[in-house]
């Protein structure tokens, strides 16, 4: 069904695929359940193609873009997958060093998405470095379900070292002032809040929609945060109190950000969950964010 928009979709269908996008049901629960809201015209394989990433139409930033100099690197991280590859995205005429920003991708390696918001990065003056921390098992495997699977099975706290490792790599890259943040989405937001409490001279963090460290992790953190939160996402939402709290206390310099009616991975353009206004708000704030921490 061509004509399928967001607005003929129940809250209830995002909910549902945010369930399963997180582990939460297998895929033969989600159909079962997704076929629940197959009525009339709006049939299964419909929602299905509408709910799942379309990458073709989605790019912002051509891989081949003539103003940047984009390329697949490999470094080592010897306390998480040992050997690891990622997207390196810089202007291509910078005329001195520039600042770094890593980019943590979702819970399914290192896609399109991922790629394309890290060249966007780059275009906005900065030297751009997104992991995959699927290297291990081969990298991102060209199918979000898949990558799914296969991000599952690996230790989260390897996965942290593998993009601390990333951090290093960036930081002494020779393109690189030394100076770098993290902007990270759904376990990527999770990564970059525990690159934060790790990392004490992170220059700055951007977790969007991430979950929380814990209370004797948090007041460990000394980099400034924005933290973009989606209204919609209960589940992540529910650690912001505390975490709150815990910055507050500790005179951490943050600042959250609440988008009204949208879901959990807003700012994901291929997908329908994407609200524009937020993503491009958000966006802006994250790029005015690390203008001010990583080049004032």
């Amino acid at each position: 069904m061509s004509t399928l928009k967001k607005e003929d979709i129940s809250q209830e269908v995002f909910d549902l695929y945010d369930d399963y996008a997180h582990n939460k049901i297998d895929r033969k629960e989600f159909l079962k359940k997704l076929s629940l809201f197959a009525v009339g015209a709006i049939t299964l394989p419909a929602l299905l193609s509408f709910i799942s990433p379309n990458y073709v139409d989605s790019i912002v930033v051509d891989p081949v873009d003539p103003r940047l100099i984009s390329e697949t690197i490999h470094y080592a991280s010897p306390k998480g997958g040992i050997k690891m590859t990622g997207l390196l995205s810089k202007p291509k005429d910078a005329a001195s060093k520039l600042p770094g920003v890593i980019v943590v991708h979702e819970n399914r390696g290192l896609n399109p998405y991922i790629k394309d918001v890290t060249r966007r990065t780059a275009l906005e003056g900065f030297i751009a470095l997104a992991p995959d921390a699927l290297s291990p098992m081969g990298g991102y495997p060209g199918d979000d379900d898949k990558g799914r699977e296969m991000q599952n099975k690996r230790d989260q706290k390897e996965m942290l070292e593998d993009f601390i490792a990333g951090y290093n790599y960036l930081k002494n890259h020779k393109d690189c002032n030394g100076k770098v943040a993290v902007v990270g989405f759904c376990f990527g937001g999770w990564i970059s809040n525990m690159m934060a409490v790790r990392l004490p001279d992170l220059a700055a963090a951007v977790p969007y929609y991430g979950r929380q460290p814990e209370k004797k992790d948090a007041i460990q953190i000394k980099a400034p945060l924005l933290l973009q939160y989606a209204g919609l996402d209960k589940r992540v939402n529910e650690g912001w109190p505390e975490f709150d709290k815990v910055l507050t206390e500790n005179n951490i310099e943050h600042k959250a950000y609440f988008y009204s009616d949208v879901n959990h991975g807003f700012h994901n353009n291929t997908t329908p969950r994407y609200d524009e206004a937020a993503a491009d708000l958000s966006w802006e704030r994250t790029i005015a964010f690390f203008n001010k921490h990583l080049k004032e």
